[in-house]
């Protein structure tokens, strides 16, 4: 049976010439389309080293022995998949939708955008799992591949509901026993919570390749609201009321600048950073973010 398809037509047909790759991304068993760090008898030739007892003869390049009277080896790069994760932020304030679309939350979004990752990570023959992050603590499903995993991420994507706030650290250890040096992590939320930050910061030290997609309404770009306003944060419960139109140009610009700041801090610690807006088709944010070349410009 097939897990759910948050995936719509037209943006799957999108998704066909779009790839996932890193940087840093070491790859792990098997063929993939990445190019490996790791050397051996493949298909691409990448150097020669001195030959060494235990080497297959059949590796020798004869014909260089015979100019130099040395045995070198040829060596070649490996193809090989690389293990990409999903994380999501389920806290509270991932519930948040846009007046004009009240079925379309910030969740709602990530569970499209992670369900792209998957279809990509499946074509290109790489592994993938999902972790998702909230008031329920650490909800993880292990990296697989095939189809058949496919659907059990989908499945997990499915049941996930918004709610209470970000975990504290010791939570999250599992996920760190899971996340291997050198695996691609798209972290899909809306770093509100400092801890999140700070997750993706330390990922990023610790030798994982780290991508970020920032969700944010509309009405955050836009604000759109008129006279009296009642603003409750999801979280905390605190409100405020507000004149709406005396309050927008200032909003708009900390909001500006709250969010400039937090795309350097995350580029300064090598994160990949792009905004990812309700009101947008789902493969726009990817396709900033997974864009050729995107790697070696960040």
């Amino acid at each position: 049976m097939s897990g759910p398809d948050f995936i719509p037509a037209a943006v799957r047909a999108r998704l066909r010439d779009l790839r996932l790759e890193g940087r840093r991304a070491t790859g792990g068993h098997g063929f993939g389309q990445h190019r490996s760090r790791s050397r051996g008898a493949g298909l691409e030739f990448a150097q020669y080293r001195a030959y060494e007892p235990g080497d297959e003869l059949r590796q020798v390049d004869w014909k260089l022995y015979a100019r130099s009277d040395r045995f070198f080896v040829r060596e070649a790069e490996r193809d090989s998949p690389l293990t990409a994760w999903v994380v999501i932020d389920t806290s509270a304030s991932m519930a948040q939708t846009d007046a004009a679309r009240p079925d379309w939350s910030r969740l709602d979004l990530a569970r499209g955008l992670a369900a792209c990752v998957f279809e990509l990570a499946l074509r290109q023959g790489d592994q993938f799992g999902l972790a998702a992050v909230g008031g329920d603590g650490l909800r993880l499903v292990p990296a697989g591949a095939g189809p058949r995993h496919r659907d059990r991420c989908l499945l997990e994507l499915h049941g996930l509901r918004a709610g209470g706030a970000w975990p504290a650290e010791p939570a999250l250890r599992p996920l760190w026993e899971r996340l291997g040096p050198g695996h691609l992590v798209m972290v899909l939320g809306d770093d509100f919570d400092e801890a999140s930050v700070a997750l993706m910061e330390k990922l990023a030290a610790a030798r994982r390749e780290v991508l970020n997609l920032q969700l944010l309404t509309a009405e955050e770009r836009d604000f759109p609201f008129r006279g009296g306003h009642r603003f409750r944060d999801p979280e905390s419960g605190r409100e405020r009321v507000t004149d709406a139109p005396a309050a927008r140009a200032s909003f708009l610009a900390e909001f500006g600048a709250a969010r400039r700041a937090l795309h350097a801090r995350l580029a300064a610690a090598g994160i990949r950073s792009e905004t990812a807006w309700l009101d947008e088709p789902m493969d726009l944010p990817l396709r900033r973010l997974l864009a050729p070349g995107a790697a070696e410009r960040a």
